[in-house]
Order: structure tokens, then C-alpha cells, then sequence
């Protein structure tokens, strides 16, 4: 694919990720002045018969208008534009300059409760904008939040649209008429993995992250007491107000936890946070990320981040 140009614009100059029925690239718009970058997701459908072919192209069609509904949120990359090319299905996005969340989250090293707070507040505002669009995300996980160079603003990224359509596609000609569960081990609930994802289905995702935030430790190396709750308290330091919050975030029966991003988020707002003279301390990064940063980016919120 590489130098291959999708609808006589978008040149493709690089390999993002590939797995399943779809693939993800760089590309450069040459009808642009300066060529600016974007993004591109390809759906390549593991059937060419007609029906499926008409079936991709209405669900396709219908996530497209989802993705660029979505993408009026200033959090939430835009959609410019999704085609049709040589039986194969495209989305063109806007290309975010940034890091991923999961170089700030790294094992081992732990976040204060002040920056855990702040980080789970963003995280549900995205949220509950996407939430009010009839939208779950199903795949929340901190390779999917881009920390932006630009405003140092978080950006939720990789809605599965594709990987949706994919899903649907495959299970219109599969004859067991199974469910097929989308999402990240650890980040992805129990009724999400048996493909009944819930909208607080994506609320537990949060709470994961705030939990690798506060530990250290991925989601998936924890262990679960008898009833299945995930445990975590031990490995953090984290008040008591805190730890309920999330716990009830991350509960393994989904009609036991928040029900809304609204809901945590008004409970989130009633905890006291203290300023604290060591937050400088929050992280410990190498002088080798400083040359992954915009020279002109405003300085980062999170002392000691780049």
C-alpha cells in the first residue's frame, strides 16, 4: 500500500497497525496545501459476494455518520471523509500529534491521587458525550487515548467501527449465529467479551485505567477475589472516597455499577483534592521523550511529563 493513493487524494506514506479485516495507515493529502497528514482505516471484507458486499456497505455507511457526529467533539478525532474503492472501505481521520496514554501509565511507576483524579474527569467528559450520541466505545485503553501536543487536552481514539462492521459481516454468514466480543483483556468487562457490551461496559474501562494509574500494574496481572472483584487495594495509595468510586466503576456485575459518566462524575466532584508540594514527583520520564514534543506546545499540565 505503500505510496498508493486512495481516491485520486490521500497518499499512503505509512503502516499504523493491521489485524483482523482491516488495516490502518498514515497517508499525506496531496490536494491539500502542505500535504497535511491523516489517518486511514481500511475495511476489507472476507467475502466478495453481492450480499455481503451490500451489507458491509450500509453498515459502513451507517458508522461513517456515527464516527463524523462523533468527531464535532473537540476530543474526539474528525471524520474528513469514507469511501469506496475497488470493493474495499475506507475512513479518512484527523491525525492527532501526540503520545499515547500508555507511555504515561507505565508499569511500575505510580500516579498520585490528585493526577488520577483529573485523568478519570477528562476521561468521563469525553464520555458522556459519546455516550448521549448512542454510542458505546467498547475498546477504552490507554493505546486508545492520545495525550494532544498541541493543548495537552486527552483525545479518545479507535471507536471500532471498523472492527464492528467486521463483526456483523462475519456473523451474517457464519451458520452458529454467534456473538463475537469486541475489546482488551483487562480493560473489557465480562458481559463485553461475551459481545453484550453495555454503556457502562465502557465506565469499567475507565475505572481500569484509573486502577493502572494509582498501581502501576495492567489490569490483566491482577488477581480476583471469589466474587470475582478485582483486587487492587492493597497495591495502591489511595483514599477511601477514591477507592469506593472506583470500585464501583470496575464492578463485575454490570447492574451494580454507575449506570452514567454523569453519575461518577458528580461523585468525583464532591471529593476534596488537596494541593500537594511533591506532584513534581508524579512521574519520573527520561530526557529522551523531550524530542517527541512539539517545539512550539504549550507546557504540559502533568509536571514531570516530557
Amino acid at each position: 500500500m505503500n505510496g498508493k493513493i486512495l481516491a485520486g487524494r490521500y497518499k499512503i506514506i505509512k503502516v499504523l497497525g493491521a489485524g483482523g479485516f482491516s488495516e490502518t495507515y498514515i497517508a499525506e493529502d496531496i490536494q491539500c496545501p502542505g500535504n497535511p497528514q491523516c489517518v486511514v482505516k481500511q475495511l476489507k471484507p472476507a467475502t466478495t459476494r453481492s450480499e455481503d458486499l451490500a451489507l458491509a456497505r450500509r453498515l459502513f455507511g451507517a458508522e461513517a455518520k456515527t464516527l463524523e457526529k462523533l468527531g464535532t467533539h473537540n476530543q474526539i478525532p474528525q471524520l474528513l471523509a469514507y469511501f469506496e474503492e475497488d470493493e474495499e472501505f475506507y475512513l479518512i481521520q484527523e491525525y492527532i500529534i501526540g503520545h499515547p496514554l500508555n507511555q504515561e501509565l507505565i508499569s511500575g511507576k505510580c500516579i498520585i491521587e490528585n493526577l488520577t483524579i483529573s485523568l478519570l474527569k477528562e476521561l468521563l467528559q469525553i464520555l458522556r458525550f459519546v455516550h448521549e450520541n448512542g454510542v458505546i466505545h467498547r475498546d477504552i485503553k490507554p493505546n486508545n487515548i492520545i495525550r494532544r501536543h498541541s493543548d495537552w487536552k486527552l483525545v479518545l481514539i479507535d471507536f471500532g467501527a471498523v472492527k464492528e462492521v467486521s463483526t456483523q459481516i462475519t456473523e451474517s454468514f457464519d451458520s452458529t449465529a454467534f456473538t463475537i466480543g469486541i475489546g482488551t483483556r483487562g480493560y473489557a468487562p465480562n458481559e463485553q467479551c461475551f459481545g453484550r457490551p453495555k454503556y457502562n461496559s465502557d465506565i469499567y474501562a475507565v475505572g481500569m485505567i484509573g486502577i493502572k494509574a494509582l498501581t502501576g500494574i495492567s489490569p490483566h496481572e491482577l488477581e480476583r477475589d471469589t466474587d470475582g472483584e478485582v483486587k487492587w487495594l492493597d497495591k495502591a495509595i489511595v483514599s477511601e472516597e477514591l477507592a469506593a468510586i472506583i470500585n464501583k466503576m470496575v464492578l463485575d456485575d454490570h447492574q451494580q455499577r454507575y449506570n452514567s459518566a454523569s453519575q461518577v462524575l458528580e461523585d468525583l466532584n464532591k471529593l476534596v483534592v488537596y494541593e500537594d508540594v511533591n506532584i513534581g514527583l508524579a512521574q519520573d520520564y527520561s530526557t529522551d521523550h523531550l524530542s517527541t514534543v512539539d517545539a512550539d506546545a504549550p507546557t504540559s499540565p502533568w509536571p514531570g511529563h516530557f
